[in-house]
């Protein structure tokens, strides 16, 4: 992917906790940036799970985010975006160990346990702990319908997968829970960040900074676990160092840059949905019929969202 030149010479946006709403062209366009990275996201656990027929949980975690780090900096070299400023670089810590370790690491050793479709509750859950940490971050009071709407969405989501394995809790559950707090904690602070510079800079700056974390857990774990190099698994972890773990945040953070965290946060009630329809079409899980009715009460709810006043 090539990066924007003219987005880093480009006026900054107001920040996400400004008491005004985003323009209509820039909702418009934040909406659909934000839906790219909801779409791109949604491939991750199928494509984790292909990763996983070829690398180990450790070594899966720690080549993709080598593989992003490499793409991010030279993707910053070229363009020769300048280094982030010192009162930015706490939070694109909280971005890099968030984003580009946490969760990455979490949800690949759940899904060694558990099932695509099960492992999708973390997403399901986490558009409404971005907008809580962001709320608390900014200050920000959204109104009532909008926490009712994304209460909603998320109670609808969350059953529903839970209802896929019987909401029996386990290990992987737990490393599901962990995983969403982290992820949007990261998801929170970059796109409070979005909002004053580029938001491919974010995750570049964030993946960099994980860079040396993640090369240690792969020079320690590749020797340990082996490696069986197929071509879906060769495929899978390519898509999960490009997209998961970089390309799909660059629309991802661009979005939220434009219309706030907690709007954009709320689109991810439909990610949960469409990946459990990749684990049908790619990996072959089974789909309850109930999916149409909880895709209907989610996509109102998301529509709801949208809409209400969060200023």
């Amino acid at each position: 992917m090539t990066p924007d030149r003219s987005a880093i010479v480009s006026a900054p946006i107001a920040p996400s906790s400004a008491r005004t709403s985003p323009r209509p062209s820039a909702m418009r366009d934040g909406t659909l940036f934000a839906a790219l990275g909801v779409l791109s996201f949604s491939f991750s656990f199928p494509g984790t799970v292909w990763a996983l027929e070829g690398f180990g949980p450790w070594s899966a975690t720690g080549v993709r985010g080598v593989l992003a780090a490499a793409l991010a900096l030279a993707a910053l070299l070229l363009t020769r975006a300048p280094l982030p400023a010192r009162s930015d670089r706490a939070a694109l810590a909280v971005v890099a160990g968030g984003c580009a370790i946490g969760f990455p690491l979490l949800t690949t050793l759940a899904l060694q346990t558990s099932s695509t479709a099960h492992s999708a509750v973390v997403i399901g859950a986490l558009p409404m702990a971005t907008a809580c940490i962001s709320a608390l971050r900014t200050g920000r009071r959204p109104s009532k319908v909008f926490w009712a709407a994304a209460g909603t969405g998320a109670a609808t989501v969350i059953a529903f997968t839970l209802s896929q394995n019987h909401g029996r809790p386990s290990l992987a559950d737990l490393y599901l829970f962990a995983a969403l707090l982290v992820c949007a904690a990261g998801y929170a602070e970059g796109g409070r960040l979005s909002a004053r510079m580029p938001g491919w800079h974010v995750i570049a700056w964030g993946v960099t900074l994980a860079a040396p974390v993640n090369l240690l857990v792969s020079v320690v774990a590749l020797p340990q676990e082996p490696v069986h190099l197929t071509a879906q698994a060769v495929g899978g972890m390519a898509y999960i160092a490009a997209v998961s773990q970089f390309g799909g945040f660059v629309v991802w953070y661009k979005g939220m840059g434009l219309i706030g965290v907690v709007r954009a946060s709320q689109l991810q009630l439909a990610q949960p949905l469409l990946t459990l329809v990749w684990a049908v079409l790619l990996l072959g899980e089974r789909l309850t019929a109930t999916v149409p009715l909880t895709a209907a009460v989610v996509l109102a709810c998301i529509v709801v969202t949208q809409r209400a006043r969060t200023s």
